[in-house]
């Protein structure tokens, strides 16, 4: 009898366990490790990944169309031929090996003097004592808040008296002062990253007698490199497609960068439009002009993405 009775009582927990295991499975021990908060995750994921491709996968696909399938209703998403003609004309239109060296050169330099110098402010912001830190950090928050469309007609006639006009000077000299595009965003952000650092590393360097310049290049800056990746990548998209920047200087000049000639693509064709009446080959020219523009971040973000993704945890951006 007793082993009989023993029998039921583990059939009759069988349906409990499975219910358990279930439940286990579906929500998880912990909120965020069921399968029903994993679904909802993906799909949020998911959603967000297709509102940012989207414009992508329609920029490739109408770009690559030949004249038939423009005119074709039914086609929208999978040409029936690949046509490439769209991009040659732009490759021509754009001079893209010289407007690409241009724009290449102009965002590497503006990145590079920006990951240095804007790595020292933030670090004088975060760790040194200077007289009227507050009022100092107040201006460069004010630089950051104040739109550059209010700023520009002083610094047009800075440039135009320093014969800095229709070069490629001004857009690089700002960027070695720790300013240009976002400069001040780059101060903050190293700022957030030093003043996190322990203060037992720069006390135990300054009892070894290590002045405030070696504590910061020897001691601090080795530590820095998640912050560098972060703004140097900031720095480089953002040089790249800035297209306000140079208007206002290189007006003029015969070798622009790729986002003034994006521009000037898209303005002619525009124009030619009003006068002439718009042609089916207007959009696709448009798409494979831009296309070629930002072809060069996307594939710098593939290679990048892993430490970008790692540097923006470390620095604390995501807080």
């Amino acid at each position: 009898m007793a082993h009989v009775s023993i029998g039921r009582k583990k059939t009759r927990n069988i349906p409990i366990t499975a219910l358990k295991k279930l439940k286990t499975t579906l929500f998880g021990l912990e909120a965020d490790k069921g399968l029903i908060y994993k679904c909802f995750l993906y799909l949020i994921l998911i959603d967000t990944a297709y509102i940012y491709l989207n414009p992508i996968f329609f920029m490739v696909t109408s770009m690559i169309k030949d004249s038939a399938d423009l005119v074709d209703p039914a086609v929208k998403w999978v040409p029936r031929t690949v046509y490439f003609g769209m991009l040659q004309d732009a490759w021509q239109l754009l001079n893209y090996p010289k407007a690409l060296s241009i724009s290449l050169g102009l965002s590497v330099a503006a990145a590079v003097f920006q990951t240095v110098t804007c790595a020292i402010a933030g670090y004088a912001f975060a760790r040194l004592e200077i007289p009227f830190k507050s009022f100092w950090f107040f201006c460069l928050l004010l630089t950051f808040i104040v739109p550059p469309q209010l700023t520009v007609l002083p610094t047009l006639i800075a440039a135009s008296q320093l014969g800095a006009l229709k070069s490629y000077i001004p857009l690089i000299l700002p960027a070695f002062f720790g300013q240009g595009v976002k400069g001040a965003l780059f101060v903050i952000i190293y700022r957030q990253f030093f003043s996190k650092q322990p203060k037992e590393l720069e006390e135990a360097a300054a009892m070894d007698g290590a002045s405030a310049p070696k504590i910061f290049f020897r001691v601090m800056l080795p530590l820095a490199r998640p912050a560098f990746v972060v703004v140097f990548l900031f720095s480089f998209v953002w040089n790249w497609n800035d297209f306000y920047t140079p208007t206002i200087y290189l007006h003029g000049m015969p070798d622009q960068p790729l986002s003034v000639g994006v521009s000037s693509i898209t303005n002619a064709i525009n124009l030619r439009a009003e006068e002439v009446g718009p042609s089916i080959y207007d959009e696709p020219m448009k798409m494979a002009a831009a296309f070629l523009m930002i072809l060069p971040p996307l594939v710098l973000y593939v290679f990048a993405q892993r430490w970008f993704v790692e540097s923006v945890d470390r620095t604390g951006l995501v807080e």
